[in-house]
């Protein structure tokens, strides 16, 4: 399992949640069936141990508004941010003691709007019904909302952690790290704060990057982010401020992964060992890079 504040998942917000998992499929990830929460999103994750992929729509904006945390409204903020576009609206960071580690962020600098728990009905792979039991402390951020995180405790791991849905035909096994876009005046604000939480962070080309429990954090100018991943969706570009625009996958087998995205039909190009997927359009507006486990 992944220590507190590892990332645990980038939340993709997505206008057709049905239409992504498809995609996510014809890659050779082992997804779950489409749940909901009590506060109007659905959802579909990519489970790895420790940490997953989810992607989140809106199937009922009448409930966007409960469940608060505090001002904080987890489904109405996501709507938002869909609403200006397809990508990561907030951020999962790993936690087995959720309370304990929101007072490490808040002493850290970082806002506590709240705790929320919830359930959420699950299928498992043999058909029985389950519930799930989570609790989530928000953390907030109003200068960069794209960049809010959230605690995520999970209670009942063994309906989260399923073994037949660790398995990925592609060998995908986890998330190997992040790209954050931020230009240099928005990385004087980020450094500090993330530093706090994870301590000195490494300076690269165009920015710096962070190792967490799970996975690196990596801040880099828009150019920086192209020189790595390629062009930038148009929608990304428009949308001046920071956020999560990559996502990078560990795989156990790149010949076999390579096979997946060749039967997906999906553009993609070999780069420093890594395969970096073509048309970010096709998955929500996040740049996907596969890696080597």
């Amino acid at each position: 399992m992944s220590a507190s504040f590892g990332i645990d998942h980038p939340l993709i917000a997505t206008r057709d949640v049905a239409g992504l998992r498809n995609r996510l499929i014809s890659l050779g990830f082992t997804m779950t069936p489409i749940g909901r929460h009590p506060w109007g999103t659905s959802t579909s994750l990519a489970m790895f141990r420790g940490c997953l992929i989810e992607i989140m729509g809106v199937y009922d904006e009448a409930l966007l508004d409960t469940h608060p945390a505090d001002d904080f409204r987890f489904g109405r903020h996501v709507h938002s941010h869909l609403q200006a576009r397809e990508g990561v609206a907030l951020t999962a960071l790993h936690s087995e003691d959720s309370r304990a580690d929101a007072d490490r962020a808040e002493a850290a600098g970082f806002t506590v709007a709240g705790h929320l728990k919830f359930g959420r009905d699950v299928t498992l792979p043999d058909g029985r019904q389950d519930r799930t039991k989570t609790t989530l402390a928000v953390l907030p951020d109003t200068q960069f909302p794209r960049l809010s995180f959230f605690l995520c405790q999970q209670h009942r791991p063994e309906l989260i952690y399923v073994p037949r849905w660790l398995e990925h035909p592609n060998t995908a096994c986890g998330i190997a790290g992040v790209t954050i876009r931020a230009e240099a005046r928005d990385q004087g604000t980020l450094r500090p704060r993330l530093e706090r939480l994870y301590g000195p962070v490494r300076d690269v080309q165009g920015g710096f990057e962070t190792q967490t429990a799970n996975g690196v954090m990596r801040v880099l100018t828009e150019a920086a982010c192209e020189d790595l991943l390629g062009p930038l969706p148009d929608a990304v570009r428009a949308d001046p401020q920071p956020a999560i625009i990559g996502m990078d996958i560990k795989v156990r087998d790149m010949t076999v992964l390579a096979d997946h995205v060749a039967a997906s039909g999906m553009a993609a190009r070999h780069e420093g060992g890594a395969v970096i997927l073509g048309d970010p359009a096709r998955t929500a507006s996040v740049i996907v890079r596969f890696q080597t486990a």
